[in-house]
């Protein structure tokens, strides 16, 4: 099964780009973040005509997460739990069921810029609700993954320039920290998993013509429950993506599971 996650930035600026990627990639499940797009108005059709299941949580303008599905989807829920009164559109889960099925969680975490600030207060609070989500995940002892953009540069070999980044939300110590308080419940980051060192980005600004220098950053992380990651074959950054026609700043992570 392959699973991808990718911050399209906005489906209605990017859909051929989108659509291009999915007819060259052929994920089973694509978890699509800052689709920036009601529900009612997201353009269902060219995925399903590709023979995707569509689920979508979505948000006008900002925002938004979804799921396209070769393969069945079952118990879709949407909003992560912990704060019934949180509106953002920033996540959604559903089982996909193949020869084995698989939990899968889509996210997109807050920014959290500036910081400090209301903002950083609430990225905080989103990953300690995140980090019980999680325990939740591991509890259920069964192959779980949570994917997405999650604006957590993990340590300095994941920006090309770690010192731009030292007062950002995305790289600040106790964002970091609250990453690895996550990953240490026995959370394996898949890419890391299959590939150590420096220069392997998921984002590049648009600016400074940031991708001709590989000035990036790696934001965009599928974790695996212990059952997940027995299962885990291969994880790959699309990294050429970013040089196509209208581009998203971010590009496709891919994991195969044995699933």
């Amino acid at each position: 099964m392959k699973i991808a996650t990718f911050n399209i930035n906005g489906v209605k600026a990017r859909i051929e780009a989108v659509l291009d990627w999915l007819d060259e990639a052929q994920p089973d499940v694509a978890l699509l973040q800052e689709i920036k797009s009601v529900d009612e108005n997201f353009p269902r059709e060219p995925f399903e005509d590709r023979g995707y299941n569509v689920e979508t949580h979505g948000q006008k303008g900002f925002n938004g997460v979804a799921i396209l599905a070769k393969l069945p989807l079952e118990d879709v829920t949407r909003g992560l739990p912990g704060d019934d009164g949180d509106e953002q559109a920033r996540w959604i889960e559903a089982t996909v069921v193949g020869a084995r099925a698989v939990r899968l969680c889509g996210l997109y975490l807050p920014n959290g810029n500036p910081a400090p600030g209301p903002k950083y207060d609430y990225k905080l609070k989103w990953m300690e609700r995140l980090k019980t989500r999680a325990q939740a995940l591991l509890d259920a002892e069964e192959p779980a993954m949570m994917a997405g953009d999650f604006n957590v540069i993990p340590q300095a070999e994941d920006a090309a320039n770690p010192k731009a980044w030292e007062t950002d939300a995305l790289y600040l110590p106790e964002t970091r920290a609250a990453f690895r308080r996550i990953l240490n419940l026995a959370i394996t980051d898949a890419f890391r998993a299959r590939m150590q060192g420096p220069g392997h980005n998921s984002f590049c600004d648009y600016q400074r013509n940031a991708r001709e220098r590989n000035d990036g950053i790696r934001i965009d992380h599928l974790l695996l429950t212990p059952q997940a990651a027995d299962l885990l074959l291969q994880c790959r950054i699309d990294a050429d993506v970013r040089d196509r026609a209208k581009p998203s700043d971010h590009v496709p992570v891919w994991v195969e599971l044995d699933a």
